[in-house]
C-alpha cells in the first residue's frame, strides 16, 4: 500500500518536473522570438505597404465590436454606480467617478481583451495556415524574409493600432455614461464633460495610455510565435488561435498588475 501512494507520488513529482520544464523552454522560445523580432525590426528593407495594410485590418476587425462594447460599459457602469453614490448625496459625482474608472482602469483593459479574443485569435489561425500549407516556406525560396514580411508587420500594426482603439473606446464609453445620466437626470452634454474633465488628471490618462502599447505588442508577439511555430495538422490552427487568446489575455493582466504597481509608485 505504502509503495504505491510512492509510485503516485513519485508520478506527479515527474509530471509537474515536466510541465515546468515545457514551460521554461516556451518562455525561452518566445524570448527568442522577441529578440528576433527587435532584430528583424530595425533593419531594412521595410514594408510600409504591408505594415499600412496590417493596420487597417487589425483596426477595422475589432472596430464595430470595441465600439458595441465601449457604449454598453458607459452604460451599464453609470447604471450601477448611481444607487451607491445615491445613498451618500453625491449623484454629482457620477461623471468624474465613472470617467476615471473608464479611463485609469476598464477601458484600456476590456478593450484590449476583446483585442486578443478577436485580433490576436485571427493572428494565430492565419499564421497556422500558412504555416500548414508551407506558404511561409514558399516564401523564404523565392527570397522574401517572412519573418520580417509576416511577423513584424502584425506585431507593430497591433502595437500601433490598439492605443488608438482604446482611446476611441473611452470616448465611445463616456457618450454611453452620458446616455446612462440622462436617463434619470436632465445633464447637457456640456455640463457632463466639464464634470469630467475636471476631475481627470496627466496622471490618470498618461499612464493608462502608454500601457496600451505594451498589451498590444504582447498580444500581437504571442498571436504571432503561436502562429508562426504551429505544428503540421489542421488541428494546429485551432490550437494556434485558442493559445493566443489564452496567452494573450493572461500576458494583459500581468501587464496591467505591472503597470500599476509602476503608477503608484510614481504618483
Amino acid at each position: 500500500m505504502s509503495w504505491n501512494i510512492t509510485l503516485k507520488v513519485e508520478k506527479r513529482i515527474v509530471k509537474t518536473g515536466e510541465i515546468f520544464k515545457g514551460f521554461l523552454l516556451e518562455m525561452s522560445n518566445l524570448t527568442r522570438f522577441c529578440l528576433r523580432f527587435f532584430k528583424e525590426v530595425f533593419k531594412p528593407p521595410y514594408e510600409f505597404s504591408e505594415f499600412a495594410k496590417q493596420s487597417y485590418l487589425v483596426g477595422n476587425k475589432s472596430f464595430l465590436l470595441i465600439a458595441s462594447t465601449a457604449i454598453i460599459m458607459g452604460v451599464v457602469l453609470t447604471i450601477q454606480s448611481r444607487p451607491a453614490l445615491a445613498q451618500f448625496g453625491a449623484q454629482s459625482w457620477l461623471p468624474a467617478m465613472v470617467a476615471i474608472s473608464i479611463v485609469r482602469e476598464i477601458g484600456p483593459s476590456i478593450t484590449a481583451l476583446i483585442f486578443a479574443g478577436k485580433v490576436g485569435s485571427g493572428i494565430g489561425a492565419e499564421l497556422a495556415s500558412m504555416k500548414i500549407t508551407e506558404q511561409i516556406d514558399a516564401m523564404e525560396v523565392s527570397g522574401i524574409n517572412p519573418f520580417k514580411y509576416i511577423v513584424v508587420t502584425r506585431i507593430l500594426a497591433s502595437t500601433l493600432m490598439l492605443p488608438l482603439l482604446v482611446v476611441f473606446a473611452d470616448t465611445v464609453s463616456l457618450y454611453g455614461s452620458y446616455f446612462a445620466v440622462n436617463l434619470k437626470d436632465n445633464v447637457s452634454i456640456r455640463l457632463f464633460f466639464l464634470q469630467v474633465f475636471k476631475e481627470i488628471n496627466f496622471s490618470d490618462v498618461f499612464p493608462a495610455f502608454i500601457k496600451t502599447f505594451f498589451f498590444g505588442f504582447a498580444i500581437g508577439l504571442v498571436s504571432c510565435y503561436m502562429g508562426y511555430n504551429a505544428g503540421k495538422g489542421t488541428e494546429s490552427v485551432g490550437k494556434a488561435a485558442n493559445s493566443a487568446v489564452v496567452y494573450g489575455s493572461f500576458l494583459v493582466f500581468i501587464i496591467d498588475m505591472i503597470a500599476v504597481q509602476i503608477a503608484s509608485l510614481i504618483t
